[in-house]
């Protein structure tokens, strides 16, 4: 398949255009957050919140790896919509089509992953850093690439940022996976970006192995 490229805003870096097919890896915990990090109105209020490693691997426009969270929020007539309200990737062509495609609001940093399997068994580690600085790191086990294929779908709203004068964005998300249930422990660095996330409470965790996803 062909894919079509664009240029940025600034001609330093080429994205692909909109939807960007995906396959990789996910692992995904659930928190809630008891108190408003922000003040009224702002983006990180009390709630529900995902934290989440990703893998963009081999057959994506782009392979990358990723750090986010985000919660859930309505979206007036969009319905209820998945919101990103912190997101880094190692890809400086993903924060480019991220901000000026979706409003998703890319920064950079680095990366460090581990992955090893024994029979059905998948133990991995991750971390994420900015300028040398710790951001978070997590630890999963599952067994979830020995699950059938199961589909999802969703939408994600964001609100307008500069690299879209101000316009809210939003783009639907579907596809397939082999997604369990799976052990995963956080730290979040206490001086870090995603400091405020030491106060929330984990409560579940999830893998999608192996999935395949159109994006936008």
């Amino acid at each position: 398949m062909t894919i079509e490229w664009v240029a940025s805003r600034d001609a330093e870096v080429t994205y692909p255009a909109a939807p960007w097919d995906m396959v990789g890896q996910l692992w995904l915990s659930i928190f809630n957050l008891r108190e408003s990090v922000d003040s009224p109105g702002g983006v990180r209020p009390a709630g529900t919140y995902g934290a989440a490693f990703v893998s963009y691997e081999e057959g994506s426009p782009l392979t990358y790896s990723e750090l986010l969270v985000a919660r859930l929020v309505d979206a007036g007539t969009y319905g209820r919509c998945v919101s990103i309200t912190d997101i880094w990737v190692d890809s400086p062509a993903s924060v480019a089509g991220g901000r000026e495609l979706w409003a998703i609001p890319k920064g950079l940093c680095d990366f460090d992953l581990d992955t090893s399997h024994r029979g059905p068994l998948s133990s991995t580690s991750w971390s994420a850093s900015a300028e040398r600085r710790p951001i978070a790191s997590a630890s999963f086990t599952d067994v979830s690439r020995a699950m059938l294929r199961i589909p999802f779908k969703g939408t994600t709203w964001q609100p307008g940022i500069e690299d879209t004068d101000g316009e809210e964005r939003t783009a639907v998300l579907q596809g397939s996976s082999k997604a369990l249930p799976c052990r995963g422990r956080w730290d979040f660095a206490a001086d870090g970006p995603l400091g405020w996330m030491r106060g929330a409470r984990q409560f579940a965790s999830f893998r999608q192995a192996d999935f395949k996803m159109s994006f936008g």
